[in-house]
């Protein structure tokens, strides 16, 4: 792993940006731009992951009917978006950065073509020292094709960009081994592959946002098993992302902060990674494929499914570079078209995978237990959960 992060994404959530009231607090806003500002400075690229939008034209408009769920999303987020973006701009303004807005739905992602895009889009603009601000488009999005909530939105984004680090910023430290409100519980500081989190999540939600903790630790292992150091952390503790990153390049180089950053950022201000506190899910060693990360996050837009028999899952399961082949199938469930995207299903039931498939259901079904039959989804089209 390189020595230097790059690259990273950064996620603020609703309760970071907002007051009780759902007002936009400016001043932990503004803070969190002069840390930005000082990584960008420093050679870091940024990609932000706002929330906030729906927050902030909840304060601005006032109806005069009850609305439903949808149009008062729709309504608070149009002039939100407006109030937050104009916002951001006119603080890296002074910093002498320029930002660009991407607004994006979840169906943006279901498609290879769309997603490289997108890809694309961001690309540029980090070539340009441009700052992409990524948030959900509420405005036309519809609760069946909404993301769960930024998290699900940061993750996709993160592992779309290739990033080395993914920071989640929330109201509280990061994940608690009991109730954050209970003084004996305390912060969980790595999270290692596998490790059962279940009787820790605290599954209440956050006040202006739609999802919670339990949302952020499913994102996080998801992200983390493509190789992607995942961070849950306080957005509102004091130059928390600058100290974040300096203890993360200090691990790296298993060594003091590095020179380079600290003669580019105030010492005074740096908290040692002892008393630093936040959760850290370890990556894993080997990052996964662009194709295949894009695949991971793709289960939701599945068109079909493909059930396997006991040894096809034995070997599936294994560590084995295996394809889905015609002889393991014993069921193809759903109607699917040749690139789009299957779920694999075991011979008990369980989920196991997504892959894209190279044929449609119908070729599928007729292949269905044949020997010397191509593969319905190759191996470097497959995500094995």
């Amino acid at each position: 792993m390189e020595q230097q992060l790059t690259r990273i994404a950064v996620k603020i959530g609703s309760n970071v940006l907002t007051r009780r009231d759902g007002t936009l607090d400016v001043t932990r806003m503004s803070a969190l731009v002069d840390q930005v500002a000082e990584l960008h400075k420093a050679g870091v690229e940024v990609i932000l992951v706002s929330s906030g939008a729906v927050a902030s034209g909840r304060s601005e408009i006032h109806p005069t009917k009850k609305l439903d769920s949808v149009d008062q999303r729709q309504l608070f987020s149009a002039v939100g978006q407006a109030k937050l973006i104009n916002r951001y701009y006119e603080l890296f303004r002074e910093h002498g950065i320029p930002v660009g807005q991407v607004l994006t739905m979840k169906e943006n992602f279901a498609t290879r073509r769309h997603y490289l895009n997108q890809k694309n889009c961001m690309t540029v603009m980090l070539e340009n020292g441009v700052i992409p601000i990524v948030n959900e488009n509420d405005t036309i999005s519809v609760s069946e094709l909404m993301f769960t909530d930024n998290d699900e939105l940061s993750g996709l984004i993160a592992s779309m960009m290739d990033v080395q680090a993914l920071i989640i910023l929330s109201n509280i430290d990061g994940i608690y081994n009991g109730s954050p409100a209970d003084p004996s519980s305390e912060v969980i500081r790595e999270i290692e592959h596998g490790k059962d989190l279940s009787s820790y999540i605290q599954t209440s939600k956050s006040s202006f946002g739609r999802g919670g903790m339990l949302t952020k630790t499913n994102i996080a292992r998801k992200v983390a098993d493509e190789g992607i150091t995942v961070i849950i952390a306080n957005g509102k503790r004091d130059n928390i992302l600058v100290n974040i990153l300096r203890n993360e390049e200090s691990r790296m180089k298993d060594e003091e902060p590095s020179s380079d950053m600290t003669a580019q950022h105030n010492s005074s201000s740096f908290v040692p990674h002892s008393s630093l506190k936040y959760t850290r899910f370890i990556p894993a060693p080997q990052p996964v494929s662009s194709v295949k990360k894009w695949i991971a996050h793709s289960e939701g837009f599945a068109k079909g499914e493909l059930h396997i028999n006991d040894c096809a899952t034995q070997v599936l399961t294994s560590d084995k570079a295996v394809s889905i082949l015609p002889i393991g199938i014993i069921d193809v469930r759903g109607e699917f078209e040749k690139d789009d995207i299957v779920r694999i299903i075991d011979f008990e039931g369980n989920p196991v995978g997504v892959g894209k498939a190279n044929c449609s259901s119908e070729q599928a079904r007729e292949a269905m237990g044949k020997h010397g039959k191509k593969p319905v989804v190759h191996y470097d089209y497959l995500y094995i959960e």
